[in-house]
């Protein structure tokens, strides 16, 4: 195995080990405050091309409040799948999706499985959303690995962690590294074409810390 690789699974095995001990807070972290609203909010207001037959996926979907969020936007979709590298997060997410009045549990999957290393055919998905996971990796592979799995045209939701002093606290308290705009903008464009970059309001908690950009593949 290449010192790279090596590298790569050690790093996987650090952060799978690290949400699954820290799931629970995180959940209930993210519950107060209202990332499912806002996300919910926001993907009301786009015109994602979905049908009753589209296949999303949650690429890091952590303890399913974005997925959640997804189910909230009343969008038309036939199905999510809920891919995380946490065992323990996905037990969680397993859980909110039951117990959660509004979300049909049958509609979604939930798969353990590595951002880096998606278990799908290519051109499998009619659209990504990723929340605040390729801090964690490289951005350029990340990506790459994203736009594989969609089909062409369809859509990306990437919201990832910006520069600013929450950004900071989050980056220090959860091991992460927060890739400069200009690196997203740049990157992103390999492979996507960028359609719009979406500001949250200030008074919704999610905007102290995340942005978010949409994009298309090319």
């Amino acid at each position: 195995m290449s010192p790279a690789k090596t590298a790569d699974k050690r790093s996987k095995s650090k952060t799978e080990s690290f949400y699954d001990r820290i799931a629970d807070v995180h959940n209930v972290a993210l519950r107060v405050n209202g990332y499912r609203a806002s996300v919910a909010k926001y993907i009301r207001s786009l015109d994602l091309g979905l049908t009753p037959e589209s296949l999303v996926l949650d690429a890091g979907s952590g303890t399913g409040i974005i997925t959640l969020g997804l189910e909230d936007s009343g969008i038309p979709h036939r199905g999510t799948v809920a891919l995380d590298l946490s065992h323990r997060s996905l037990d969680i997410a397993r859980s909110e999706f039951r117990r959660d009045k509004k979300t049909d549990e049958k509609r979604i999957e939930v798969v353990q499985g590595n951002v880096l290393e998606l278990p799908f055919a290519d051109e499998t998905f009619d659209l990504v959303i990723t929340c605040g996971v390729l801090e964690y990796v490289s951005l350029e592979s990340g990506l790459a690995e994203m736009a594989r799995v969609l089909r062409p045209g369809a859509k990306l939701v990437f919201i990832p962690v910006k520069p600013s002093l929450v950004g900071s606290m989050l980056e220090f308290l959860y091991k992460f590294k927060i890739h400069p705009l200009e690196d997203v903008r740049r990157i992103s464009q390999q492979y996507f074409r960028i359609v719009g970059n979406h500001r949250f309001p200030f008074n919704e908690p999610i905007a102290w810390s995340k942005t978010i950009f949409l994009l298309e593949k090319i």
